[in-house]
């Protein structure tokens, strides 16, 4: 890793958790994006300070802003999908869950999209359709042989709403955290 490692964020997409590093030489102006480890922007030798870089990931839109702060300091900011990070984290958390589990010694993160009801299995959307149940439904999948089901029943109150468990193979899998 770079001196020059300014920010990093870490970002929950329906595919997958991503952590973002960002790398300012304030004397070069030196500018590298990385994406879980991977470069995926360079550029050398910039004489403007501050400014934005701009970058996807998947369908989703990032802005790192670089500003000027007191003397020669900068701020760094994130923004994603046009809003601040702060804010798509606080909303994201609201219309994502996720769990993390086993099966046969290989690690799965299943994500469950709240508004949509996709399910994306390690960073692959899963072609998986809910079936009503007597309180709500049950969407079934499986890994390797291996039975998977996602549950959504009504809380029984207005504000919490719905509720959410996976069970694998006949065990209910807590929840992860974001």
């Amino acid at each position: 890793m770079s001196d020059d490692l300014v920010a990093k964020w870490d970002v929950a997409l329906p595919d997958g958790k991503y952590r973002i590093e960002f790398e300012h030489g304030t004397t070069s102006g030196r500018r590298v994006i990385r994406v879980n480890n991977k470069e995926i922007m360079r550029q050398n030798w910039m004489f403007k300070l501050v400014g934005q870089e701009n970058f996807s990931i998947g369908k989703n839109k990032f802005v790192i802003s670089i500003d000027s702060a007191s003397g020669f300091t900068y701020e760094y900011s994130l923004e994603v999908n046009g809003k601040s990070y702060e804010k798509f984290c606080e909303n994201q958390s609201k219309i994502l869950q996720s769990w993390t589990f086993i099966v046969g010694n290989k690690d799965y993160r299943l994500t469950l999209e709240k508004n949509t009801m996709d399910l994306w299995l390690n960073g692959e959307r899963l072609e998986a359709e809910p079936e009503f149940i007597e309180n709500g439904t049950e969407t079934k999948f499986y890994i390797d042989r291996t039975e998977c089901k996602v549950i959504t029943v009504s809380s029984g109150h207005r504000r919490s709403g719905l509720v959410h468990a996976l069970i694998v193979n006949d065990r209910e899998i807590s929840p992860a955290a974001h």
